[in-house]
């Protein structure tokens, strides 16, 4: 096999350097579009998906009641996340054979092992927030606004 080639289209490591990371390798989420960890990740930390599994950790919702609760989202948008989540078995669509159908979604229990990792990390955000808007007040004191004449970083 090549040096840095893939052991399989769905293996994400062995892209990098041979220095042995452990458990901490950062090329486990590799941003090749093949690779199955960067394809979650980027699934469950899109906006739109992480509102949607809040959302249905506190209940079961039909289609309607989502797109009320989620400011912005467009009908197409919303059905795309939707798909994609029961897809990968985070969420559940049930149909109901009544005039006009009606359709569910809830989270499966995989979905609600995620809703508690999403937890924790706002849990992080809310701790601290106020340390990010000071690194964010230091940065842009010392850093050029976009468009200014100066050397580029």
């Amino acid at each position: 096999m090549e040096e840095g080639t893939s052991k399989s289209p769905t293996h994400c490591g062995g892209t990098g350097p041979s220095f042995d990371y452990g458990d901490a390798d950062p090329f486990q989420w590799d941003t090749r579009e093949d690779c199955e960890v960067r394809q979650i990740l980027d699934r469950i930390g899109d906006k739109w998906s992480l509102l949607v599994i809040a959302l249905l950790d506190l209940r079961r919702l039909r289609f309607t009641e989502l797109r009320r609760e989620i400011d912005g989202i467009s009908q197409r948008m919303l059905t795309v996340t939707l798909r994609q989540l029961e897809r990968d078995g985070l969420v559940e669509r049930t149909v109901y054979a009544v005039v006009p159908p009606r359709v569910e979604y809830e989270l499966t229990p995989l979905g609600r092992t995620l809703h508690t990792t999403i937890r924790a990390l706002v849990s992080w955000t809310e701790e601290h927030r106020s340390e990010v808007a000071a690194a964010r007040q230091a940065y842009d004191a010392r850093t050029p606004a976009p468009g200014s004449l100066s050397a580029s970083a």
